[in-house]
Formats: C-alpha cells, sequence, structure tokens
C-alpha cells in the first residue's frame, strides 16, 4: 500500500558545521494542510540510491511550527543517507517526504523545560526550545554535550536566543575536549534542583542510556521523562509494503477467531468499529475504514504510529522501539498490533 508522500523542493541548504547541514524546504499551497509539525517531531525523508532505488530515512525537525519546514542533517560514518544529502543536495533540488510524525513533542508548551542533547540529538532540542520560548512560560536550561567547539551545532542561534531571553534560556555546553566524557554524577548534579522540569533526551546511545538512568535515579515520573531514538528503517514507506504474513499468523493462533470491538480516539474524535479482523494490524484496518492514523516506517522501527492501549490487549508482531516500560505505560505500535482480546481500546492522544 503506498503511503502519503509528498515532493518538496529545496529552498536552501546551510552549513551548520562541516559535517551538518540544514534542509529548509518549500512548502507549496497545496501541501500546507498535510505538514502542520509539532515540536520535536520528524521527517521521513527518501534519498535516491542507486542501488536499492531508495532509502528512507528518518530526520528530526530543527524548525519551530510555523518557520520554515527545517531538517538538520549530520554525516554518520559510513552513513549512505546522510552522506548524500550532505554532499549532493542544492537549493531547487527535490526530495520526496512523508508528513512530520513522532511523540518526542511536549504535551504542555508551557512547562519548564530540562533538555539534554549529544551531537545532532540537538536537532529535535532546539525545534522544542524555540517553540517554547515563542509560544510558551516556563523556564528552559539545556545540557549539550559535543566532541569540540568546532562540533556545536546551532552554536550562534544558542547564543543568541540565550542573549534574548536571559531570565528565560540557560545553555550549557559541555565538550568533551575540555571536560572529558560527562559522568553519571554531573548529570545528576545538574539536575538534580530540577525535578519538576520535563525532560526531554536526544543524542548517542550511550549518552541517552547515562541519562535516561539518572532521571531514573532521581525519579523522574515516567509522565515527564522522554527519550528520542531511531533504528534505521529496513523498508520502503513509500512504496509498497510487504506483509509478513507468517508472523502474523503465529500472532493471531492467541487471538480472536471472531472480528474484535476497537474503539479508537484521534484528534479528539472517538469511533468505535465491531469488524477489526484479529489478523490485519490496526493501522491497515483504520486506513481500510479511510482513518488518517499517524504511521511512518511501517515496520515496528519507529514510534510515529504509537498509540496508548485503554482496555484490552494486542499483541504486536515486531517492536524495535519501545521499551518495557513504554508496554507498562500502554503504549503499542499501530502498525504491528493485533488483538488479543474481544474489545480492544486505545487513544493517539
Amino acid at each position: 500500500m503506498a503511503t502519503d508522500s509528498f515532493l518538496l523542493p529545496v529552498r536552501e541548504v546551510v552549513e551548520e558545521t562541516a559535517d551538518a547541514r540544514s534542509i529548509v524546504f518549500e512548502l507549496p499551497e497545496d501541501v500546507r494542510h498535510a505538514f502542520q509539525p509539532k515540536p520535536g517531531q520528524f521527517l521521513t525523508v527518501a534519498v535516491p540510491s542507486d542501488r536499492d532505488g531508495l532509502a528512507a530515512r528518518c530526520y528530526s525537525l530543527s524548525s519551530a511550527p510555523g518557520d520554515p519546514l527545517t531538517v538538520t542533517v549530520k554525516r554518520t560514518v559510513d552513513g549512505y543517507a546522510s552522506n548524500w544529502i550532505c554532499d549532493n543536495l542544492r537549493p531547487g533540488d527535490t526530495l520526496r517526504v512523508l508528513p512530520p510524525s513522532g511523540i518526542f513533542t511536549p504535551a504542555d508548551i508551557d512547562a519548564d523545560f530540562l533538555l539534554f542533547a549529544g551531537g545532532s540529538g540537538v536537532t529535535p532540542i532546539i525545534s522544542i526550545a524555540r517553540t517554547a520560548l515563542r509560544q510558551g512560560t516556563g523556564r528552559i536550561v539545556v545540557f549539550y554535550a559535543n566532541r569540540d567547539e568546532r562540533s556545536v551545532i546551532f552554536a550562534e542561534e544558542w547564543a543568541r536566543l540565550a542573549a534574548e531571553h536571559p531570565d528565560r534560556l540557560q545553555v550549557v555546553h559541555w565538550l568533551e575536549s575540555v571536560q572529558g566524557l560527562p559522568t553519571a554524577e554531573q548529570i545528576k548534579a545538574f539536575a538534580a534542583d530540577r525535578l519538576t522540569y520535563d525532560a526531554f533526551v536526544c543524542g548517542p546511545a550511550p549518552f541517552m542510556k547515562a541519562t535516561v538512568a539518572v532521571l531514573k535515579e532521581l525519579e523522574f515520573p515516567r509522565a515527564r521523562r522522554h527519550q528520542e531514538k531511531f533504528a534505521s528503517l529496513g523498508g520502503n514507506p513509500f512504496g509498497e509494503v510487504v506483509r509478513v504474513e507468517d508472523a502474523e499468523a503465529e500472532v493471531v493462533d492467541d487471538g480472536p477467531k471472531q472480528p474484535a470491538t476497537l474503539e479508537i480516539e484521534l484528534d479528539g474524535i472517538v469511533t468505535t468499529y465491531d469488524d477489526w479482523d484479529p489478523g490485519t494490524p490496526m493501522l491497515d484496518f483504520l486506513e481500510a475504514k479511510g482513518v488518517k492514523a499517524p504511521y511512518s516506517c511501517r515496520e515496528g522501527e519507529c514510534s510515529a504510529c504509537a498509540f496508548r492501549l485503554l482496555e484490552g490487549e494486542v499483541k504486536m508482531a515486531r517492536n524495535d522501539v519501545l521499551e518495557q516500560e513504554d508496554l507498562d505505560d500502554g503504549i503499542r505500535l499501530g502498525c504491528q498490533s493485533l488483538p488479543t482480546t474481544d474489545t480492544v481500546r486505545g487513544t493517539y492522544s
């Protein structure tokens, strides 16, 4: 099944550092309705590939809602897509893009924010900070770790924002070349007097693991502790989706043999269906009903399709992104969820 993708012109390519580029897109009037991002979300981009036709990659938005749509891409070692973008993309080129997705976004823009970024993980963090400074009322504290001064993405922008909002924004730059890698005790000391803040963490896996462990130790509640992560997409969300029938059949053996009832809330509207086939993933079922439920990779490799289970249970054919605490909180992936009870209630809000 093909997805609703859009061919967007590139307005500008900005060199942020020697290894990072910001891609600013034009938004033609007839596609603006599909691009209404929340701060911290990402775009799924189709990068041309001679070998595979295209490589689908998720890149976080660095722009705030209302600004020109912008993603920021940093080269990764042996990373085909990031290197292709940094080496080849020019203004006037076009890229095929899916609408914004992701749940790494604040529930309350007026909250106080404790933002942890490592390297290119600053991309969704600055999107959240820009939005909160513009629309919110709370305080914002940023801990930004990098290898050295030359690696700092948005260095001038952070300085400008801090100068314009001295009472609300504090940015702490941590440079490995000067201070070494931040230790758990140092991160703990930084966060310890901000226990009422909403914490967001994005960066390399070791950095996120250490930071999240500290937040747990400090007993930040799950509702105020957010972690962003991506897995490399193995499939093609821009074309035909390959159904893994054997995996689905195995899951169906544990579930109802008759159609299940699904009550789902999306954009404040609750709809009930009583004919959810137990062998059809929830995302596919909703799409067949004409519901534009969120998704990106369709393979259980990102969290764009995540919803919260309110009643009943589902079993996921695949899950490469949700951790046990997410599952304990009722979070499930719509693209992989098959009913295992006669009734399932859930919400995307």
